[in-house]
């Protein structure tokens, strides 16, 4: 296969975040392609991270596997997160839990639990507040992950008192941009990063309101026009939710999908501009975008599984990516440089 050099957009779901690591170990299996560029937010931001410091530290000829092994120290890792919800002990006993996972949000106590959380702050815990991310943050390997030499990289976050997306890169990513980028305000306390852009301390929250992954970085004329977005929240979900549970998570999805589709649109109106030659040549770029996902398994998974790092989940969902970018790379793989995979038009008819 011809050498191809691709973006890398990785989105967040929380621990479904574990799709994207099956995705990304699959891919680097390919030796024909190279990773230009990688936009992550939220747990997506953490997969970026990992594989960013992997390429870098193991160059040329080591960087896949060091990468993958990064990947699965992260997800290792993340499997021992407590959790804050009452089903951790119960899903932890089950070795593929996503059966018990409907279950569970079905039984009233545990609803309860999901209620509460929504009416008690992560401030009301004073000194007692730990970030269970903190710890796993912190020991990634910064001189790598910043490093110029790699992919570049971005990671996105929401800025609390502006409402505007923050994007990080090369020396700004630091272990504070990552949990920001990862920052759920009904879990974790904001993330406060002097900004220069304001000229004040800020707040952040989880990049997933603004930008999930945010595109636009990837547009520079440097980077290639392949953009492969690893998609978690699922786009389509037929069926009205009925459930308080179901409700939730579509309106959760939907939000969380919302930024992706705007840029999407943008897109897809700017290549119509194009084809048309409504616009000067070399005016605006021509990007092919290009999507991995699997929305059956995620929809079969559920909301409880996000919060929910359980080892079964955790291997299901990797084995998932791996079969999902497995068939992205048979149907599409050499559609790369040459022509979108994703139909924009269709998309949004």
């Amino acid at each position: 296969m011809q050498e191809r050099r691709i973006n890398l957009a990785l989105q967040g779901g929380g621990a479904h975040g574990a799709f994207t690591w099956g995705v990304l170990d699959r891919l680097l299996d390919e030796s024909w392609l190279e990773f230009a560029a990688i936009s992550g937010t939220s747990a997506g931001a953490l997969n970026g991270a990992a594989l960013k410091a992997g390429l870098v530290r193991g160059g040329p000829k080591a960087g896949r596997r060091h990468a993958r092994e990064n990947l699965d120290w992260l997800w290792s890792q993340v499997a021992e997160v407590n959790d804050l919800r009452l089903d951790r002990w119960v899903s932890a006993l089950f070795p593929y839990p996503q059966a018990i996972n409907r279950w569970i949000e079905a039984f009233a106590p545990a609803t309860w639990m999901d209620q509460l959380a929504r009416m008690v702050s992560p401030y009301d815990s004073g000194p007692f507040y730990i970030n269970p991310l903190e710890r796993i943050v912190a020991r990634f390997e910064y001189e790598h992950v910043c490093a110029e030499a790699g992919p570049a990289f971005f990671v996105s976050a929401t800025n609390v008192r502006t409402g505007k997306i923050r994007v990080f890169s090369g020396a700004e990513v630091s272990a504070d941009a990552i949990l920001a980028s990862a920052c759920l305000p009904n879990l974790f306390r904001a993330i406060e990063i002097d900004d220069p852009t304001t000229g004040r301390r800020e707040a952040f929250w989880d990049g997933g309101y603004t930008g999930n992954p945010a595109l636009f970085p990837l547009f520079e004329p440097q980077f290639p026009r392949d953009i492969v977005i690893v998609n978690i929240n699922p786009l389509l979900r037929e069926g009205v939710p009925r459930t308080p549970a179901e409700i939730e998570e579509r309106i959760n999805e939907i939000s969380f999908n919302s930024s992706l589709l705007r840029e999407l649109r943008a897109i897809s109106f700017v290549r119509r501009l194009l084809a048309d030659q409504r616009l000067p040549e070399g005016t605006m770029k021509d990007v092919l975008i290009h999507m991995v996902s699997d929305d059956a398994t995620m929809t079969d998974l559920g909301a409880a599984s996000k919060a929910t790092p359980a080892l079964g989940t955790l291997r299901r969902l990797k084995e998932a990516g791996q079969a999902a970018a497995d068939r992205f790379l048979s149907a599409h793989g050499a559609d790369l440089g040459q022509r979108a995979s994703v139909d924009l038009a269709a998309l949004f008819s």
